[in-house]
């Protein structure tokens, strides 16, 4: 096969150009009136919606989440093998390309895109479902099953169920998601700064598929690309959203209905169409460093407030536990938790490999000049650290309540008041409310943002310069399944949407890294590097 620059494929060299619009024919009309009738007749049936969204979710992880883990499990063993090979020393965009953006804001970027509103939503929520499951819990709430334990149950040994509690919330946090993210990241970045194809998602099948990349089989993968962003982007949203108004409730009465949500979410789509406008550095940039700075802020508080020595003391053994229990979380067979397994593992697979032709091509703007081994380490190893962090803060402060015994109203509330329903047992109760809430309206702009900057670029053919109009159409589109999706089933039908679009595509990433190993073979053969 010739290499790859032979193919004298230009981004944006069958779009079209009409009504001030640039787009890739036909990705961008297929994916948008898809989804747009998609809205319609969620809106129009909703009650049918419902019932369909109810089935989706059990029946593709009962029946599929073998695939997940075994995906999963194969991102997390070639990223580590890209690290310690010397495929790393690769760098992207040539030996003399220099980084754009500082580590700082490099890695304020890729955490607020990568699960930013994930953390904030199920960093007390999560731990606190775990350990209640573990000592014989039974609750079901909006459709999430918490009557299951990670491994078995522990109810004789509450330490125990803690740390088997925190040990599969950091397992969902950790190595996996990231290594999905770092795999789409860096084989965009790749084909894209070393190869010169468009950054798109098809480009990076060229190894395999040829000259027909360009063709019907292209034009399926940035399809299949955009419905799994546009809907993994939608549950986070939507998420977000239920959580944000629960604050919002908590603090100043403001009432929880279905037309409070909608009427947040288009509030917060439209603060999100500054920041489209605004454009990559003068607006994600800047709201993704502020996201930081407060989630530092909102960090800092609970660790002083809270039981400051316990969660200090515990990260280090959350990570033990993290360890030494990853084999088992990560198998595939002989699982006596199938419960768990599919409720919660194959579910957050499903999404993060939905959301990650969105972080990938996201982390992949904001990565030139990065070596291989540099790229993937600070992808896969410091964000697992910093959210197993996060997690040991908020979810240690909450498991410490509930286990001296004042933390019944906290394992009692809803999902997404946990985190509020904790703070109410420190100083500054309000200020830490105001806070998380801020955090979570920022972090849904920056993922909105973003999002929209990505889905872009994959309609327009790889193109990074295309019409305002065309990232505010998508943006627009985010907010209106997220609406749909929260009127159609609530939290349920999010996940049956992220579910049901990450099935497909984790076939795709896997064969993506047969075809990343295939480029980055033949780059160190012809640089000698």
């Amino acid at each position: 096969m010739s290499d790859t620059k032979a193919s004298g494929y230009k981004a944006g060299n069958d779009n079209i150009q009409i009504f001030g619009l640039d787009i890739h024919n036909p990705v961008f009309a297929v994916s948008a009136l898809t989804i747009i009738a998609f809205v319609f007749f969620s809106l129009v049936f909703q009650e049918q919606a419902e019932s369909f969204f109810g089935w989706l979710r059990p029946a593709l992880t009962s029946r599929f989440d073998w695939v997940f883990m075994a995906a999963g499990n194969i991102f997390v063993l070639f990223s580590l093998f890209l690290i310690v090979t010397p495929y790393g020393a690769i760098r992207l965009g040539g030996a003399e390309a220099k980084p754009d953006y500082s580590y700082a804001g490099w890695f304020a970027m890729l955490f607020a895109a990568g699960m930013g509103i994930g953390l904030v939503f199920w960093g007390v929520a999560e731990p606190i479902s775990h350990y209640g499951a573990s000592i014989g819990g039974t609750a079901v709430e909006d459709g999430m099953r918490t009557d299951w334990a990670p491994l078995g149950a522990a109810a004789d040994n509450p330490e125990a169920a803690r740390d088997l509690a925190m040990a599969a919330t950091v397992f969902h946090w950790g190595l996996h998601p990231w290594a999905v993210y770092a795999v789409v990241g860096l084989a965009l970045a790749f084909f894209s700064y070393n190869r010169g194809l468009p950054l798109t998602m098809r480009s990076v099948f060229y190894p395999l598929f040829g000259e027909a990349t360009w063709g019907p089989l292209g034009h399926i993968i940035d399809v299949l690309a955009v419905f799994a962003t546009i809907f993994g982007l939608a549950t986070s949203l939507g998420l977000g959203a239920s959580q944000a108004l629960a604050g919002l409730n908590y603090l100043f009465d403001v009432p929880v209905s279905d037309g409070m949500k909608v009427l947040l979410i288009v509030l917060i789509t439209g603060f999100a169409l500054v920041s489209v406008v605004a454009g990559l550095d003068m607006g994600v940039k800047r709201l993704s460093e502020l996201n930081m700075i407060l989630a530092a802020v909102l960090l800092l508080l609970v660790a002083i407030v809270g039981p400051t020595l316990a969660i200090l003391t515990g990260f280090f053994d959350n990570l033990w536990s993290y360890a030494v229990n990853l084999p088992a979380l990560s198998g595939i067979t002989g699982r006596d938790d199938t419960n768990f397994l599919q409720g919660w593992t194959a579910f957050y697979w499903a999404w993060w490999i939905s959301w990650s032709p969105f972080v990938g091509m996201f982390i992949a703007r904001i990565s030139r000049g990065r070596t291989i081994r540099e790229f993937v380490f600070c992808v896969l190893i410091i964000p697992t650290l910093v959210g197993a962090l996060w997690m040991s803060v908020f979810g240690g402060a909450a498991l410490d309540q509930v286990m001296t015994g004042a933390g019944g109203a906290l394992q009692e509330a809803a999902l997404e008041l946990k985190m509020f329903t904790m703070f109410e047992a420190f100083p500054l109760t309000g200020i830490l409310s105001l806070i998380g809430i801020i955090l979570v309206v920022v972090f849904f702009v920056t993922s909105s943002d973003s999002g929209s900057l990505v889905i872009d670029v994959i309609t327009a053919g790889g193109k990074t310069d295309a019409p305002t109009a065309q990232r505010v159409f998508w943006c627009i589109l985010e907010g209106a399944i997220a609406i749909v999706l929260l009127l159609g089933g609530g939290l349920g039908a999010l996940q049956a949407a992220a579910i049901a679009t990450g099935f497909p595509f984790a076939i795709v990433l896997v064969l993506m890294c047969v075809s990343l190993f295939i480029g980055v073979a033949k780059e160190r053969r012809r640089t000698g590097k």
